[in-house]
């Protein structure tokens, strides 16, 4: 069964390196690595979708913590969550059907994100099945091109604030708002 792990870690050389490793040399299969920059400065958030039992997912989760530059780890299989992937489809969409490739790609709330003589490129976010149906609905129309993201996962409800390990002594600046 796949489970979701969210971790915060230090923006730096080496940890996506290091996080990985320790999850192959434990004999654990990734199915979907997502990285990019977290809420606070020097961090980032690494979504990372395991296959493995309850327990697996627990160890993995409890070996994350006690690298260095992992600052939290959630497990959001057993929480409400929302989950979302991305992806981009280029389908081939000549004049005299391109109005029927929108069509499809309307009904899956898909954004035209470029538009060429002879193709169009959709972009698109849900669920992994979301995802499936409308690659599979539009297969027949010529899908060119497929790009997907791995999971971008949050819990849902309040978050509570985030106080990595090793910086309670630090502090955030507010994000700036305009009114």
């Amino acid at each position: 069964m796949p489970h979701i792990l969210v971790a915060t870690l230090d923006d730096e050389p080496g940890v996506l390196n290091r996080v990985v490793s320790l999850i192959r040399r434990r004999a654990f299969n990734i199915q979907a690595l997502t990285v990019g920059p977290a809420e606070a400065p020097g961090t980032s958030r690494m979504t990372l979708v395991v296959e493995s039992d309850e327990g697996g997912a627990k160890r993995v989760a409890a070996h994350l913590e006690k690298l260095l530059n992992v600052l939290k780890v959630e497990l959001l299989t057993e929480k409400p969550s929302v989950v979302r992937y991305l992806a981009l489809l280029r389908i081939s969409a000549p004049v005299a059907i391109r109005s029927q490739v929108l069509l499809v790609g309307s009904a899956f709330r898909a954004q035209v994100v470029d538009v060429a003589d002879d193709s169009v490129v959709l972009e698109c976010s849900g669920s992994a099945e979301k995802l499936a149906a409308l690659a599979e609905a539009l297969r027949p129309y010529g899908l060119l091109e497929l790009s997907r993201t791995g999971a971008l996962a949050m819990a849902r409800g309040a978050a509570p604030a985030l106080v990595p390990k090793g910086r309670a002594e630090e502090t955030y600046p507010p994000l700036a708002m305009s009114v």
